[in-house]
């Protein structure tokens, strides 16, 4: 009798003890997915760190700790971090673009590069000077559908010496309106608009059948495609170019404000050394009258207000993604590589 009233009270506490642990997995499941698919800025554990190592390496100061903690809801013990994963880092307001401190620089060795998780690279889209040539164009709509997404099947019309096969991704999207210099009138390039990506699923004599796989945004009759090349949302930090200044050309939507977390263009690419992973600030510089008694005006010192990561370089312009803004952002606005 002893022993069934053990065992029962053995059994009743694993029990309990079950659904007790059981939320906690779920939460602990579920943080580790968000850190996974959240947009910023990451750094992947190595042997022997900590978070106080870290920041002092990255926020300059190893105080910050708590607040790096805080950002990383997947971390039980901020005591207990293990080599492997991963970490987002925040950014201090009063540092406009971290610069790692060495910990120990008479010891060598090999880091893992700092990166940026960007969910959404596969619908940015790109100015060049010239449009690119397209391999077809989207002619029909099954059921004549005003609204085509997810799910829907399209015709498409192939271009001269463009044969489709069944497998085949596509990227889907339309040119707009040539872009000027908004000061000089200077033509800058033609922006290439993406919306979606569509899979080809049969082919007749004259043209193809395709499957939209995604939809960024509304994909229209006439709109154009071009081979779909997989872009990975890791986006490896490289450094920045040196005495670089542009300007902001504007948002890919064309609003009139810029904020955090916008994709936008920047007028200058890979032949003035820009790349992938470099990041910059947004600055302003007042113009003022030295003395009332004279006409000279003078610049005052640059303020920066905003900061940006470059995703993709062209070869005169770039796609770039504000990461910060203390103020709203204009089309027109400068960037440059703040100096130390």
């Amino acid at each position: 009798m002893n022993y069934h009233l053990q065992f029962r009270s053995v059994m009743y506490l694993y029990m309990f003890a079950a659904i007790i642990a059981f939320p906690f997995i779920l939460c602990a499941g579920e943080s580790e997915n968000f850190v996974e698919h959240e947009a910023g800025f990451y750094y992947t554990i190595q042997k022997g760190d900590t978070l106080w190592d870290l920041s002092y390496r990255f926020l300059d100061s190893p105080w910050q700790w708590p607040d790096m903690w805080s950002e990383n809801s997947q971390i039980a013990n901020p005591h207990r971090i293990y080599p492997g994963d991963r970490i987002r880092l925040f950014q201090r307001k009063d540092i406009e673009i971290w610069v790692e401190k060495d910990l120990n620089k008479d010891v060598v060795e090999e880091k893992e590069p700092l990166s940026y998780f960007y969910s959404s690279i596969d619908k940015i889209g790109f100015i060049k000077k010239e449009s690119v040539t397209p391999r077809g164009t989207i002619f029909e709509v099954k059921d004549d559908k005003e609204m085509i997404s997810k799910g829907d099947l399209v015709y498409i019309r192939p271009n001269e010496d463009t044969t489709f096969i069944p497998g085949n991704k596509f990227t889907v999207y339309r040119t707009l309106k040539p872009l000027r210099d908004r000061r000089t009138n200077s033509y800058i390039g033609v922006q290439h608009y993406l919306t979606g990506i569509v899979e080809i699923t049969k082919i007749e004599p004259k043209f193809a059948v395709a499957s939209v796989v995604q939809s960024f945004r509304s994909i229209e009759v006439n709109d154009l495609l071009i081979p779909y090349v997989k872009k990975s949302p890791k986006i490896i930090l490289t450094e920045s170019k040196k005495e670089l200044k542009g300007k902001i050309i504007v948002s890919e939507e064309h609003t009139s404000i810029i904020g955090d977390n916008t994709v936008g263009f920047i007028d200058k690419g890979n032949i003035n050394g820009v790349r992938s992973g470099q990041r910059y600030s947004i600055f302003y510089r007042e113009k003022k009258r030295l003395d009332p008694k004279t006409k000279g005006d003078v610049y005052l010192t640059p303020v920066d207000f905003g900061t940006l990561l470059v995703l993709h370089a062209e070869e005169t312009t770039s796609t770039i993604l504000i990461t910060s803004a203390e103020k709203s952002i204009y089309p027109g606005a400068d960037i440059h590589l703040p100096s130390r």
